[in-house]
């Protein structure tokens, strides 16, 4: 039996109830000595554990995320699985039965607010899992111990997880997603999610990279590259927008390094989603080291000029110094960063370029600092992520002398008055803009759109305008922000889209499909009723029902079908017949499908109520 943090797991049952699970630090040997400690903090309250008989599916959830979009992605993914199963997610801490916290690795602040989450779920009583980028590198955190555990390329079996949690079971799922043997870009992007805003769709082309970044974490958690096959991308993209979702991010850790792993370029992908991208509707691109973007400059120019394509990229540079760069490990010299930002604005007029800085890495001394100021003080980026140098545990950096926190605050401070000491969007103002309407600002005051070079734009609140392309006077700036007049409701239209989802629905779903099972030698019948979250997936499903010979099936109530039977689909009034073999068990129709549904669908049996759940697909049996 594989150990609790094999990386490789067999079955989550065997992980749930594994001996192994109980280790030294459980059981105090009789030779030691256990000193009384009066706790000054408050009491944990050990949350009840449910019976066996517990229905699954109707508890309710809190979900936080920390990080970047690839997070929030897998945050979406993950509220989606567990909200189509029937479960309640909630804004609300107290009300919760159990908490899915999915943290992030980047910064060390970023992780004391998780573990502080923790120490709350605890003391709160609350049954507890966590996900993302902390323990996935970082499986043997001590405060960690006792929890359950979800890695970053296991979202897909969240659901087993919080049930065993909720069951009083830990569980511990890590691992890769692989296919032929290699790594793969994680879960299935037609996994059912909940768009934290109805009108935005995150998608993660790849995961992990090519670099080896002395100071990065978060390469321990996401691995080396695995990327998604183009054409699940699209699939994404195009199911997107046939629910109303008027503005597709890419995500990954390096935008750049997609498709060196398949035989892949990234504008090959870039041009098959732009093919599918409706009139008014906007992609963004996400971050890209300069290494992989350099070969590519030309087709980026041409993508980024592209009217649905938002003339924006993110591209870090973290140091102008070329021996920081190199003990970085950053695979890149300053004259390579140069290159790919002055091609870029030369051949994309207006294009945002935005970048990133480390204050204080260990080996930065005060001349490598002031090339880093020289380098903003010349691009004036729009858009600069200001970042003091923290260590990671278990990172290369992590073992070089440190440089004084004083003087790390300060170079912090210099770069940061830099920064503010310029205006970056005064030359627009005057200018008659259109832009894509998809937020509420944080102060609810106004709605908040993006013109074509994704500057942020306040647009007067108006719900007629959310989710629309409105075209508007800029009348003022700001240092991250433009204000605008509305020119009018002419200058007002939708996106060629469908209206967007509720806030809160499970991307995916759609019409109830009727699949009728009748006995041809006798007058009963039994109806199931299949819910999927892909019309692919469902014929996919009514298919297999039809084409497999399998044994018959018995209902707890005793209820036997007799064969042959026949599979009616209602939706396409089609009828096929197929013969059974003998009379069986009705839960054997789960080990026939297991093989052939496991590498995209889980399959679970709620034995109370005799009902197939098949996730992201439910079959009810009525």
């Amino acid at each position: 039996m594989p150990a609790a943090c094999d990386p490789d797991v067999a079955d989550i049952e065997d992980i749930a109830n594994s001996p192994e699970m109980i280790t030294d630090r459980s059981i105090p040997s009789r030779k030691m000595v256990m000193p009384r400690v009066r706790k000054r903090h408050k009491n944990v309250v050990t949350p009840p554990v449910l019976a066996d008989s517990y229905i699954p599916g109707t508890q309710k959830i809190y979900l936080k995320t920390w990080g970047c979009s690839h997070n929030n992605s897998d945050g979406e993914y993950m509220a989606g699985q567990l909200a189509s199963y029937g479960y309640t997610i909630t804004d609300s801490k107290e009300e919760a039965d159990l908490w899915v916290l999915n943290s992030c690795t980047v910064k060390s602040p970023a992780e004391d607010h998780f573990r502080n989450e923790i120490n709350k779920a605890k003391e709160l009583g609350k049954f507890l899992v966590v996900a993302g980028c902390v323990p996935q590198g970082q499986p043997q955190a001590d405060y960690l111990y006792g929890i359950s555990v979800i890695g970053v390329q296991q979202i897909d079996r969240v659901l087993e997880v919080v049930e065993e949690t909720l069951k009083g079971h830990t569980v511990r799922l890590f691992g890769q997603k692989k296919q032929e043997g290699k790594k793969t870009g994680g879960a299935s992007l037609a996994l059912p999610k909940i768009r934290k805003n109805p009108l935005i769709e995150i998608i993660a082309i790849n995961t992990g990279c090519l670099n080896q970044c002395t100071y990065c974490k978060t390469k321990h958690a996401r691995g080396e590259l695995g990327s998604y096959q183009p054409e699940d991308i699209v699939a994404r993209a195009v199911q997107s927008f046939q629910e109303g979702v008027v503005e597709i991010w890419l995500t990954s850790e390096d935008l750049g390094a997609y498709g060196h792993d398949i035989g892949v370029t990234l504008p090959e992908l870039l041009w098959k989603l732009v093919e599918v991208i409706p009139q008014g509707a906007m992609m963004r691109l996400g971050m890209t080291n300069p290494p992989y973007i350099l070969e590519h400059l030309e087709e980026m120019a041409k993508i980024c000029n592209h009217p649905r394509v938002y003339a924006f990229l993110h591209v870090p540079v973290q140091s102008a110094s070329d021996g920081v760069l190199m003990d970085m490990k950053r695979e890149y010299c300053i004259d390579d960063f140069r290159r790919v930002v002055d091609f870029l604005k030369e051949r994309v007029p207006g294009i945002t370029i935005a970048t990133d800085v480390i204050c204080g890495f260990p080996t930065e001394t005060e001349e490598d600092f002031d090339e880093t100021m020289k380098l903003v003080e010349e691009y004036k980026f729009p858009s600069l992520f200001i970042n003091q140098y923290f260590p990671r545990p278990g990172t290369p950096a992590a073992k070089l002398p440190r440089i004084d926190p004083q003087e790390v605050k300060k170079r912090t401070k210099a770069i940061s008055a830099l920064f503010q000491s310029y205006q970056p969007y005064g030359h627009e103002v005057g200018q008659v803009q259109t832009v894509l309407v998809t937020e509420i600002s944080h102060d609810k005051n106004y709605y908040v759109g993006h013109n074509k070079y994704y500057d942020q734009v306040l647009v007067p609140k108006d719900e007629n305008l959310m989710g629309k392309c409105v075209d508007v006077e800029i009348t003022s700036a700001g240092k991250h922000y433009l204000k605008c007049r509305l020119l009018g409701m002419t200058g007002v239209h939708r996106p060629a889209v469908p209206l967007p989802q509720p806030k809160g629905q499970v991307s995916g779903a759609i019409p109830m499909k009727e699949v009728v099972m009748e006995s041809a030698s006798t007058s009963q019948r039994e109806r199931i009723l299949m819910k999927s979250h892909s019309p692919i997936a469902a014929l996919s499903l009514i298919e297999m029902f039809r084409r497999t010979t399998f044994r018959s099936v018995t209902s707890p109530y005793h209820h036997i079908w007799d064969p042959p039977y026949h599979v009616h689909n209602i939706e396409s009034s089609s009828f096929s017949s197929y013969s059974i073999d003998s009379q069986e068990d009705a839960f054997l129709l789960t080990t026939i499908f297991m093989d052939r549904l496991l590498s995209i669908l889980h399959i679970s049996i709620n034995f109370a109520s005799y009902s197939f759940l098949v996730c992201p697909y439910k079959i009810l049996i009525s």
